[in-house]
């Protein structure tokens, strides 16, 4: 695989995404299909949040294209999870679903990165002195992950520009690792969808002309929660490429600002009493909006802050 593979299936997912969500805001604007402020929420007109569709196509369809499906049997399960959590996050997005709904959709989708997929962790590497993991342990840990990352995604998206930004991130992150070691098409996986989110974020950027919605946010969520996992079982491998001893810590480096936040507000919800899914204005982007930062500033420093422990953690590696 050269770089130019990849920088044809960035080029295509970007442009697919480009072309698609201007029709996506014009059809959003004639159905009336707005997102809606309210207390809770950073924007004070109707937007459309519909941007996720046009982030799936782009993302969909560069990655079918590139991916030689014979030759990675996984990625067919990986799509199938892909369409499940797009249509879950797509109905809530025009007409609202319930929570407990949602968690069994992204169970469904879990269920098949897993046991389809095989995407998992056996193992904890040595993180609390533990290595194997006992098999119904090793599971509940896989769900738990995926569960988590495909949430943190869809928390943490609540200023513009800032969710599509940590996705950019952590998609160029996880893609060049596994391009260094020729894992091709997990390489090609994450640049196709950070393809979709740069193209994406010329129409986010505040004054936001669109928001990405669930159907966006999981979508991420879903894509990081895959790589991540590929990574920590490939880089703790010695006999790979280029060898990582400390995956694990690397791994939630790459993802720590969505991650904290997540944690951060269900440990609070839940010692409040509260479901760990009633919504708030507890995050992260809420409380540095409160402090008086702008939308970019935002979107600036929680980037920053992600680098710099992405850093830290391989420096510390």
């Amino acid at each position: 695989m050269t770089g130019l593979d990849i920088l044809l299936t960035a080029s295509v997912s970007f442009i697919i995404s480009f072309l698609a969500i201007p029709i996506v805001i014009q059809i959003a604007e004639a159905k009336k299909l707005y997102d809606i402020p309210d207390e809770r929420k950073l924007h004070t007109k109707k937007i459309a949040s519909l941007g996720g569709i046009g982030i799936f196509a782009g993302f969909i369809i560069a990655s079918l294209l590139s991916i030689q499906g014979q030759l990675n049997p996984e990625f067919q399960y990986f799509f199938a999870a892909a369409f499940v959590i797009f249509f879950l996050g797509l109905k809530d997005d025009i007409v609202v679903l319930s929570a407990s709904k949602k968690f069994i959709g992204q169970l469904l989708a879990a269920s098949i990165i897993i046991h389809l997929g095989d995407i998992r962790l056996d193992s904890m590497y040595g993180v609390l002195g533990i290595e194997e993991l006992p098999q119904a342990f090793g599971l509940a840990l896989s769900y738990l992950t995926i569960i988590v990352v495909i949430n943190s995604f869809n928390l943490i998206d609540g200023v513009d520009g800032l969710a599509a930004s940590l996705g950019v991130l952590s998609m160029v992150v996880f893609g060049t690792y596994f391009f260094a070691i020729d894992y091709q098409a997990y390489a090609l996986f994450a640049y196709a969808m950070a393809g979709s989110l740069a193209a994406f974020l010329i129409f986010n950027h505040h004054p936001a002309k669109i928001f990405m919605g669930d159907s966006g946010s999981l979508m991420i969520g879903m894509v990081n929660a895959i790589l991540v996992i590929k990574f920590i079982n490939v880089a703790h491998d010695p006999f790979v490429a280029i060898p990582v001893n400390s995956s694990v810590a690397i791994g939630f480096s790459v993802l720590i600002v969505p991650l904290l936040d997540t944690l951060r507000v269900f440990s609070v919800r839940i010692l409040n009493g509260k479901s760990p899914f009633t919504p708030d204005r507890n995050h992260v982007h809420h409380l540095l909006i409160d402090r008086g930062l702008s939308h970019a500033a935002v979107t600036f420093t929680c980037v920053g802050i992600n680098i710099g422990f992405i850093v830290l953690a391989w420096l510390g590696r």
